[in-house]
């Protein structure tokens, strides 16, 4: 049932929690690490981590999508990000991971009003393909219906559509909103759609079609939403709400089962545990993966809130450095801040509370423990 508290004569709300304010309790029985699955599939994709890298340049280059496939993982590359707009991206990126805090805001809106070559979005989806991963690029809904033939067309596996929040039922007056049920309905790939952070919402996601939905808005360390529009989601309510809708769409549908995705509010490896007990199938990571010494943002993250044109609703921030792509995804750690070794980490957590595969795990008992962020 849930706790409404009044905040003032005329208004009361829902109590709601972050992953800072949940923990996960071990069960009578334990496992060794080894024998935990953490693979995790959606449509026809499988995969043995369930980690996606998120569409943001500070994170995804073709190469490190290439070596996200590898590993394991899935990257999702941004079809308006530097790759599309610039030939040659690199001395772009040298010259944003170097750009003074007070100007970086500014510049980077200038960078970004390059337009997008689509011939640029063919080229680098053919570069990933040519490696043998599953490819996946991501757009958001305001350039889905100008750009999705040419990505559709250049073999894209898995289609994502990316925003702050993307809703099934949005209003214009100037413009034809992205029909989504129809739109999904006819295109040849499965599509990963989102953020939502209500069960409503996501509920409505889910009837168009989409094979996943991605749960957040503006959780992540870029984003500065909420000081910006006052409009924040705390994550571990938001992805069970999400579940919840998951959970009621099964039934309603006969049967059809939409992967709910977390996507925000996961910088450590705790937050990845606690997302996938709260409901999750699989993460989506941005500032945790941008840590890596080969990510392109170079211990600098950003997003594509960070250089919006009218109105910017994040920051470039210094996130640093812990180690390759490889150790930050399977270790060695070398630090014990939960930044580095996260498949190791929820092996063993779900090894810990006996747990054998990621739909097991969650099923685990969860309490309320606020630890005020420490």
């Amino acid at each position: 049932m849930s706790q409404e508290i009044e905040i003032g004569r005329a208004k009361r709300g829902r109590r709601v929690y972050a992953f800072d304010d949940v923990a996960i309790v071990p069960s009578r029985r334990t496992r060794d690490p080894e024998d935990v699955s953490v693979a995790w599939g959606i449509d026809a994709y499988q995969f043995d981590i369930p980690f996606l890298a998120a569409p943001m340049d500070s994170v995804v280059s073709p190469q490190t999508a290439i070596m996200m496939g590898q590993l394991g993982g899935l990257g999702v590359l941004d079809l308006e990000g530097v790759w599309t707009r610039y030939d040659d991206p690199e001395p772009v990126l040298a010259e944003i991971r170097g750009l003074s805090q007070s100007g970086a805001t500014r510049r980077m809106q200038e960078i970004y009003s390059e337009p997008i070559k689509p011939e640029l979005v063919t080229a680098r989806l053919a570069e990933i393909r040519a490696a043998g991963v599953t490819v996946a690029g991501a757009l958001s809904p305001q350039r889905t219906q100008e750009l999705y033939e040419t990505v559709v067309a250049a073999g894209v596996d898995l289609f994502v559509i990316r925003g702050t929040t993307v809703s099934a039922e949005h209003v214009s007056k100037n413009q034809e909103p992205l029909n989504l049920k129809k739109f999904i309905y006819e295109l040849d790939v499965p599509v990963i759609v989102g953020g939502a952070a209500t069960y409503t919402a996501a509920l409505h996601l889910m009837r168009t079609g989409a094979a996943g939905v991605l749960v957040g808005f503006g959780g992540g360390a870029a984003s500065t939403t909420r000081k910006a529009l006052g409009i924040h989601a705390p994550m571990a309510t938001a992805v069970a709400d999400v579940a919840g809708a998951r959970r009621d769409y099964l039934d309603e549908s006969g049967g059809r089962y939409v992967h709910v995705i977390a996507d925000g509010g996961l910088g450590t490896s705790g937050d990845i545990v606690k997302a996938i007990a709260c409901g999750a199938d699989a993460v989506m990571l941005g500032s945790a993966l941008a840590r890596a010494t080969d990510a392109p943002g170079g211990g600098q993250h950003w997003g594509a809130e960070s250089h919006h044109s009218k109105l910017p609703r994040g920051n470039r921030v210094e996130v640093g450095t812990v180690g390759s792509l490889e150790e930050i995804l399977y270790g060695p750690a070398s630090v014990a801040e939960g930044t580095a070794n996260l498949v190791g980490a929820l092996r063993r957590s779900m090894a810990t509370t006996g747990y054998s595969d990621l739909k097991e795990f969650q099923r685990v008992e969860v309490v309320v423990a606020p630890y005020q962020g420490a």
